[in-house]
């Protein structure tokens, strides 16, 4: 709900016992019952249109830095597990809900939401006018925005709303430090929770190693990269060429991530532009993975208004001219003007018509910009795994 205190502009109203606030750089606040962790944080709001997931979009390292707004009512229903999280710790900051959380009906669930929001210290805010927040957001763009929690209800709003006003965007930051692996380690196989229905994904007669660059992945995106018997090696964000190489790869996965692709590529840009220009490795990037090789091979980034959040996106393969529904998450995007003429666009949005996918197919590279490991969403892009074990066989078959 979006209004006004009553008393003063200090504390939050006790007309309806509202515990959490929601306050904008523009000065709106909006109302509702906090639950999970109790506190303050600041950080940029996006919105999610995934129906289902939630688990996986909090743990998703990509959030780092970012509230999460989600357009579908019901979040928490199912409650959590040991499965569906992408990462050992999330980073996403806050969540926004229509529905309170109801108790947890699932033969998979072994903790309930709110218990979970708490040991992870994510503030949970139920009982807000979420359609309104997410036109707010798709008129005026990205925004950078105070949420607080408190069971007392005592909100200092006027404070919120300075330190909100006062809050930094995303653009010019590097978050793969803060979210990559400390050191290198083997990707063990683990059981997936869901059945894999590409069983052509599992079969292959090359094994190798595949170096994975970490600069915040989902462990899905393992998962499916090891199901080709291949090891998988992750490297921290800041591993330079020369040590890539002396690992003796087969192939190279560029991972997704947070922050501003211009601020990391500034920061571990070289070991990319090293891959591409002094090695014949296949190279495959997601997300974050895409823009940074886009940045490598002369493109450039922009950051988008309100980037694309959700498991519905549909996207164009230019090559083929199938339509896929993807799975999405980012907020800067490759500028399809900059992108030079030995680059071929793959894959488009049908929502806007931003770039989706590069490709330099003789020299085995390519990325696409949302997630075709799924998780939460469909599974159409499956296929792009299979590609890069394709390439991977091309090259070590003539060497």
């Amino acid at each position: 709900m979006s209004r006004t205190p009553n008393n003063n502009n200090s504390e939050i109203s006790s007309e309806r016992n509202y515990t959490a606030c929601l306050a904008f750089s523009t000065g709106e606040c909006f109302f509702g019952f906090g639950f999970g962790s109790e506190g303050l944080r600041v950080g940029e709001l996006c919105f999610n249109t995934s129906m289902t997931g939630y688990q996986e979009i909090l743990t998703d390292l990509s959030y780092a830095g970012q509230i999460v707004n989600f357009t579908f009512p019901h979040i928490g229903n199912t409650g959590t597990n040991v499965f569906d999280s992408e990462s050992k710790e999330p980073v996403a900051l806050g969540m926004i809900c229509r529905n309170l959380p109801t108790k947890e009906s699932s033969w998979r669930s072994d903790s309930n939401f709110s218990k979970w929001l708490t040991k992870n210290g994510i503030i949970g805010i139920g009982q807000i006018d979420t359609r309104r927040v997410t036109r707010l957001l798709r008129l005026s763009g990205a925004q950078s925005v105070a949420i607080s929690y408190s069971k007392s209800g005592q909100i200092d709003i006027k404070k919120l709303k300075k330190i909100a006003k006062e809050a930094k965007s995303l653009i010019g930051v590097d978050l793969s430090t803060d979210v990559t692996c400390l050191e290198s380690y083997v990707w063990k196989k683990q059981k997936i929770s869901r059945p894999n229905t590409k069983s052509e994904l599992l079969k292959t007669s090359v094994n190798g190693r595949i170096i994975a660059i970490d600069y915040g992945a989902k462990q899905a995106i393992f998962k499916q990269l090891a199901s080709m018997n291949h090891e998988v090696l992750i490297v921290p964000a800041d591993t330079p060429f020369v040590d890539i190489i002396k690992l003796n790869p087969y192939g190279v996965f560029l991972s997704n991530g947070p922050g501003d692709p211009l601020a990391t590529f500034h920061n571990h840009g070289k070991t990319i532009i090293d891959l591409v220009t002094k090695s014949k490795l296949p190279i495959f990037g997601i997300c974050l993975g895409h823009q940074l090789l886009g940045l490598a091979l002369g493109a450039t980034t922009i950051k988008m208004s309100h980037g694309h959040h959700g498991a519905n996106h549909p996207v164009k393969n230019l090559i083929t001219g199938k339509v896929e529904i993807t799975s999405m998450n980012h907020g800067f995007a490759i500028d399809t003007d900059s992108l030079p003429n030995h680059v071929l666009e793959s894959h488009v949005s049908l929502f806007d018509g931003s770039n989706c996918g590069i490709e330099i197919p003789q020299r085995n590279i390519f990325s696409v910009q949302y997630h075709p490991e799924a998780h939460p969403g469909p599974q159409d892009s499956y296929y792009l795994f299979k590609k890069f074990f394709d390439n991977i066989m091309n090259v070590n078959s003539d060497t």
